[in-house]
């Protein structure tokens, strides 16, 4: 079928290429390669015949509003507008009923896979009406592999269970993480990581494609000594804490994960020199001081 992409970033790029080799017509407008797309999103429009199919692959928040705001008078009758990036449930709910009082479709797609979905394919969960779905079921067949998309629900559902995805990578990233942490730092082996992540892999019971990453990780830098202990946050474990909050969910895996990347932003910890200063009030213990600390930290 024919459709068209906007945004031509590592994952839109990778799906429109994936489209492409499996039969697919894939008009594309991204504003970072204004040579080999359309010149606008006015443009992408002309481009396609009714009923028109057209996909976000562009950041969340105001990238995509505009995106949509601009798109949706451009849209008729039938015609089906997808986001594929990660934007709240909430804001897709919205644009969703927005699209309706158009007659047009609002489609909500998670998507995982990163930047091996050209390969491997992509999984990809829709939030969507029964029509739009089938409609863009040829689309989701292309991309995902055997298994790998489903209809999870109305619209606002896909971006709502890709958001709760992500929350639990966060959880499953940060044990890794720590896990790895003890095993490089007690005294009494010198440990293989890449050795323990790739003997994990086989029959045991935390393997993943997570570890099989990590793994392939340690083979190229063991003590991984070129990466700096910076962890981002995309928006989604928020949004995750946030709702368990307000449905009196617990979560405390993924919350602590998620203020776990928080702490390794931090140069230095306001919080620990308040621990510190308080043992020394109250029971005389020693402190060190700052120049001596930033000494260690450079050696």
């Amino acid at each position: 079928m024919k459709l068209g992409i906007v945004g031509l970033g590592r994952m839109g790029g990778n799906m429109t290429e994936r489209l492409r080799k499996g039969g697919h017509e894939v008009e594309t407008y991204a504003r970072t390669a204004p040579d080999r797309t359309a010149d606008s999103l006015v443009e992408l429009a002309t481009r396609l015949e009714q009923p028109r199919v057209v996909w976000l692959m562009i950041p969340a928040g105001d990238p995509t509003e505009m995106a949509f705001q601009t798109l949706l008078p451009l849209l008729e009758d039938g015609d089906v507008l997808v986001d594929g990036g990660n934007s709240n449930f909430r804001d897709s709910m919205r644009r969703a009923e927005q699209a309706r009082r158009k007659s047009v479709s609002f489609v909500d797609a998670g998507v995982s896979g990163g930047i091996w979905g050209l390969r491997e394919g992509y999984c990809i969960m829709a939030g969507a009406d029964d029509s739009a779905f089938e409609t863009l079921e040829p689309v989701f067949a292309t991309l995902a592999p055997e298994g790998g998309y489903a209809r999870v629900g109305p619209p606002g559902a896909g971006h709502f269970v890709k958001m709760v995805h992500n929350g639990i990578e966060y959880g499953l990233m940060q044990a890794y993480a720590e896990g790895f942490e003890l095993l490089r730092e007690i005294d009494l082996f010198e440990l293989d990581l890449a050795q323990v992540a790739g003997l994990w892999q086989h029959g045991s019971v935390v393997r993943s494609w997570l570890l099989e990453l990590l793994g392939r990780a340690f083979d190229q830098d063991p003590n991984l000594e070129g990466i700096r202990g910076y962890v981002e946050d995309s928006g989604e474990g928020r949004w995750t804490v946030h709702e368990a909050v307000d449905s009196a969910v617990p979560a405390p895996a993924i919350t602590a994960a998620l203020f776990a990347r928080f702490a390794s932003r931090q140069d230095e910890s306001f919080a620990a020199k308040v621990n510190a200063a308080l043992r020394n009030q109250f029971g005389g213990h020693a402190v060190e001081a700052a120049e001596t600390a930033d000494a260690k930290r450079g050696q």
